[in-house]
């Protein structure tokens, strides 16, 4: 028998697909958390490294900015202070210069004016623009607004001085109140220094150095800019930035919503000004900087998923192989194979393979019972269909043997008991109810010789069998019910014109015996009645009808074979009897007494 192919393996892929669901995720779960907590620490020490930056900008930016206030300090207190502005040996602007020369590469003048905006003493020595009116301009005003102070102005173009180059300066000027001498008279004054400009564009510069949307810029504490590395677009409108809210917040850090963007603060003040150092630091600036983290993360979940794979494989394997061969043992036993069921693997699968193994057995002895019973069940209906035809046809050629004798026709008595013999030789068969086809026309042929003599030679019987059909199996005494329904009900009432004729032929690879006649025949609804009616009475005959013979041919060779009935009124009747080709062989013969034909098809 062929073996069934074994099915995919759906158990173990089932098995390895919840380990490797269950593994990927916490696998995810865990490189989520990874990259959450590297996230934040990364966040805080970017946050951290912004913080020391700023602070060490701001520091060197006070440093700066008190150099300016010292040369501020020393032109007041050393210079302006100590010396009459009468003098005519310009002691004031000798100082002054020498103050200059000494820092010039952070200044770019220094002024003095008296209480009515008009210049005492200027250094380096330059014409002043006309009228500039000094009073009006905001390091002026508040000078004199707060004169206890020292105040630092935003950056702007110096607009006192004509430069013989034509040259523009921008500047962030360092005024205070400071009281002059002229003549011995004191009246207030104010001292302007200049700081270039150009050295907190450089510090600023210095750190806007990051190419991850990270910024600084410095405002004053009134949120106007002092330097942004935008500023040109914010003076045109361009670009905004949210520096009078960062003027307000005190040193720390702070986390805000500008333009639909969150991102973080972090201010610094610069001593003695009031001046904002902001750093700026978006939230894509923390996953810009998180590349390396995520490659890292991803790699490392592929590492590990690659690992827990072939785990997984191990462990599906390990579980899900018991089952697997218990599984296959079970399908060979249902193809009909009769291995040992496998048991193995944990104590569980171990038990349910001794259960299995102990019904089966107990299965087999049951069939085994069952098979066993309907054998003799079988063989006792063939039995009981067999005695219900030998009584009646002896009876009735005894009958005619008897007369034949009384009426002194001896050897025609003498021909009807050597006929006789030979078919109740067959008949009896040595108990068998499988003979050859070649034994069943021979006894359909004494059967005939038997009755033709009853009836006078009022009908004509022929045989026309292949020869190859002979040495093949049929159930015994077949063909004598059909050719005594064919005498009684086809061709009885003819008068010496009723034909018989039985042929034997192959068709499909089953054999094919018919008997037909020309006689009255039937409808087609009596035709059927004929082998669904177990019960009918015959009006003549043995009794034994087409239902019989029927039934011992289905119960030994199955359902699909068995007699057929073909009739039409006033043009005779012909019944075929379907078998499967079976050679006649003592083998044969017992498998089919024994009933293990049929049951070997199912």
């Amino acid at each position: 028998m062929k073996r069934k192919e074994r099915p995919p393996r759906r158990m173990q892929s089932a098995v390895m697909a919840a380990f490797s669901l269950i593994s990927l995720s916490i696998m995810l779960i865990f490189g989520s958390v990874m990259y959450l907590r590297f996230s934040a620490s990364s966040r805080g020490e970017m946050i951290q490294s912004t913080k020391k930056l700023m602070e060490q900008t701001g520091e060197s930016m006070e440093d700066y900015l008190i150099s300016m206030r010292q040369i501020s300090d020393a032109v007041y207190y050393n210079v302006i202070k100590e010396n009459d502005f009468s003098d005519k040996d310009n002691r004031i602007q000798k100082g002054m210069n020498l103050l200059y020369e000494a820092n010039r590469s952070s200044l770019r003048s220094i002024a003095v004016y008296n209480n009515y905006g008009s210049l005492t003493a200027a250094e380096p020595v330059a014409l002043q623009k006309e009228d500039p009116d000094i009073t009006r301009q905001e390091w002026y005003i508040k000078a004199v607004d707060e004169m206890e102070n020292m105040h630092f102005s935003t950056p702007h173009i110096q607009n006192l001085f004509d430069d013989a180059a034509r040259r523009y300066y921008w500047v962030i000027s360092l005024s205070r109140v400071v009281e002059l001498t002229d003549h011995g008279v004191s009246q207030p004054g104010v001292l302007l220094v200049d700081m270039d400009y150009s050295s907190i564009s450089r510090m600023m510069k210095k750190i806007n150095t990051a190419n991850n949307g990270q910024y600084y810029y410095l405002c004053d504490s009134d949120g106007k800019i002092i330097y942004h590395s935008r500023q040109i677009q914010i003076s045109n409108g361009i670009f905004d930035e949210n520096s009078v809210q960062a003027a307000a917040y005190k040193d720390g850090v702070y986390e805000e919503t500008f333009h639909g963007e969150r991102r973080k603060v972090l201010v610094n003040t610069i001593s003695y000004t009031g001046w904002k150092l902001v750093g700026i630091i978006p939230y894509s600036a923390f996953t810009h900087g998180m590349f390396n983290i995520r490659y890292f993360i991803v790699m490392f979940i592929l590492l590990m998923a690659m690992m827990l794979a072939v785990v997984n494989r191990m462990i599906s394997v390990r579980i899900s192989s018991p089952i697997l061969k218990l599984n296959d043992s079970v399908r060979e036993y249902e193809a009909g194979e009769k291995p040992e069921i496998y048991i193995g693997g944990s104590l569980e699968i171990r038990h349910l393979g001794c259960s299995i193994q102990r019904s089966y057995e107990q299965i087999d002895s049951l069939m085994h019972k069952i098979v066993l019973e309907q054998n003799e069940r079988r063989k006792s209906e063939l039995d009981a269909l067999q005695s219900q035809i030998n009584p009646h046809f002896l009876y009735n050629t005894l009958d005619s043997i008897t007369w034949m004798v009384e009426d002194g026709r001896n050897d025609e008595a003498v021909f009807m008991i050597s006929e006789l013999a030979r078919l109740f030789r067959i008949s009896l068969s040595k108990g068998r109810t499988v003979i050859s086809i070649k034994d069943e026309l021979q006894h359909a042929r004494s059967y005939m010789n038997i009755q033709k003599i009853r009836y006078k030679n009022r009908f004509s019987i022929t045989f026309d069998a292949e020869p190859s059909l002979e040495s093949c199996c049929i159930v015994k005494l077949v063909l004598q019910p059909v050719l005594e329904n064919a005498i009684n009900y086809g061709v009885r009432g003819m008068d010496d014109c009723g034909e018989i004729k039985v042929t034997g032929r192959r068709a499909d690879g089953n054999i094919i015996l018919s008997v037909a006649d020309n006689g009255v025949g039937m409808s087609e609804e009596e035709a059927a009645f004929l082998l669904t009616d177990s019960s009918r009475v015959p009006k003549r005959g043995s009794g034994v009808g087409l239902v019989n013979v029927n039934n011992r041919i289905q119960i030994l060779f199955g359902r699909e074979y068995g007699l057929k009935v073909e009739s039409e009124p006033d043009e005779g009747t012909t019944v075929s009897i379907c078998i499967p080709a079976v050679p006649y062989t003592d083998e044969n013969r017992s498998i089919l007494e024994n009933g293990n034909y049929v049951a070997g098809k199912k």
